[in-house]
């Protein structure tokens, strides 16, 4: 835990949050910010920043609390859907600096988008450029 984190301040219960769940590894809780109604956010309790500093163990704690809540969360707003994302890393949007999961209720007609919408235009890729890129993640 950080003294600066305001998620490592609510896992230390020196904020309050709306808790909904809560694990030996995660906590999820309602967005204070929300996107739509019924906005969790699900976090590691230890601190880090990026989903790749997460354990494995870390990690499983944090999407299987998303896998049990995500349905109960869309049932309990009666949603239609919900978007589950993470944006890991300051240049992808990550506004705090310790790992989160968003999980955000969809309600049909509700103006929203993809999620494909938050990378801006989409690259032009050839296969040959496409077959380099999926080596090198092989790797």
């Amino acid at each position: 835990m950080t003294d600066d984190c305001i998620f490592c301040s609510i896992v230390a219960g020196d904020i309050p949050a709306r808790v909904i769940a809560e694990t030996d590894g995660a906590i999820a809780f309602l967005d204070a910010n929300p996107l739509a109604r019924g906005h969790t956010l699900v976090i590691p309790k230890a601190h880090h920043q990026r989903v790749a500093d997460l354990s494995a163990e870390e990690s499983r704690a944090v999407f299987d609390l998303v896998h049990d809540l995500a349905p109960a969360i869309e049932d309990a707003v009666d949603a239609d859907a919900h978007t589950i994302g993470v944006n890991d890393g300051p240049d992808a949007g990550q506004e705090v600096p310790h790992a989160h999961v968003h999980v955000i209720p969809r309600f049909e007609g509700d103006g929203g988008g993809p999620i494909h919408v938050a990378a801006g235009e989409r690259p032009d890729l050839g296969d040959d450029e496409l077959d380099e890129i999926a080596a090198a993640i092989a790797e």
